[in-house]
């Protein structure tokens, strides 16, 4: 999540944060010693999506990465867990959700894209919301989610 906020597609993300973990593998295995390997890898990360973003000359905003510190891998770790938690919603209840929250579409809308019934559309809503409550909740200290508030 860290990789996608820098370099802003998700491919690129994925392949900056495998050259991390690499290069890692190769400090580890050159006989590095590394103390707080979070914080290495995600200062690894920073440098590889800032030679990308050079690589296609994206120089402008290059001041607006965020260096790493507790609130960068804490937004990061949240974003992972709340992304993982929507993935593993049953199909039509991620489908539903994601309209509505991420394309911000009424349940109006929702239903008539589905070619489904509004109150289905407020039950997978419904069915989302204590899912993921519930997947957010378990063995961490909880978190505001505006939208996973009812309104």
């Amino acid at each position: 999540m860290y990789a996608l906020r820098i370099v802003g597609d998700i491919e690129t993300a994925e392949d900056a944060v495998q050259e991390a973990f690499i290069k890692a593998w190769m400090a580890i295995e050159g006989g590095s010693e590394i103390g707080r390997f979070r914080g290495y890898i995600y200062q690894i990360v920073r440098n590889e999506c800032i030679s990308t973003l050079r690589s296609r000359k994206e120089t402008v905003g290059l001041e607006a990465v965020p260096e790493i510190d507790e609130e960068v891998v804490d937004t990061s770790v949240r974003d992972a867990r709340i992304w993982k938690a929507i993935d593993e919603l049953p199909e039509k209840c991620r489908e539903v959700f994601l309209l509505s929250k991420r394309d911000g579409l009424t349940n109006e809308e929702i239903a008539e894209e589905l070619n489904i019934s509004i109150k289905t559309v407020k039950n997978q809503m419904t069915k989302a919301f204590s899912r993921l409550r519930e997947a957010l909740a378990t063995g961490h200290r909880p978190f505001f989610l505006p939208f996973l508030v009812l309104g």
